[in-house]
């Protein structure tokens, strides 16, 4: 019995996210950077954050495998690092923001993948972006 248990506690550990700390203010104001291209918009079609639709809704984006938010077209990098297991998660998050493309290289180990969003957050700022996006959808 003490097995089962220890197992149970076990798997519920590994199948938890790793998160980076952040802070959720800031990040709520660094989003309105990220506005341009992405919303948040939650299961019930309500705007939680308004923007634009060159990028994927970043609702419930932590969890998500990549390049998997149903009906958008997603460049060929991030389809690979999806298919090689990328699964969202804000330290993941908080690194690819920095230089999206670089990020891409390194996980997929192609130096020709390549991220359709030109946007780096310079200066630090994606810890707190990623916490802001665990934020709105708990």
């Amino acid at each position: 019995m003490k097995v089962h248990i220890l197992a149970a506690i076990t798997l519920m550990a590994l199948s938890t996210p790793v998160f980076a700390s952040g802070n959720v203010a800031k990040g709520a104001t660094i989003f309105h950077m990220c506005q341009a291209c992405h919303s948040i918009i939650g299961p019930n079609g309500k705007a939680i954050v308004r923007g634009g639709k060159i990028g994927p809704n970043l609702y419930g984006v932590i969890g998500r495998r990549a390049a998997s938010e149903p009906g958008f077209h997603y460049g060929a990098g991030i389809i690979e690092a999806g298919k090689k297991g990328l699964v969202w998660n804000q330290k993941e998050i908080a690194t690819y923001v920095k230089d999206p493309t670089k990020y891409l290289q390194q996980y997929t180990g192609d130096k020709g993948a390549h991220s359709n969003m030109p946007f780096k957050l310079q200066g630090g700022g994606g810890a707190d972006v990623a916490a802001y996006l665990a934020s709105v959808a708990h």
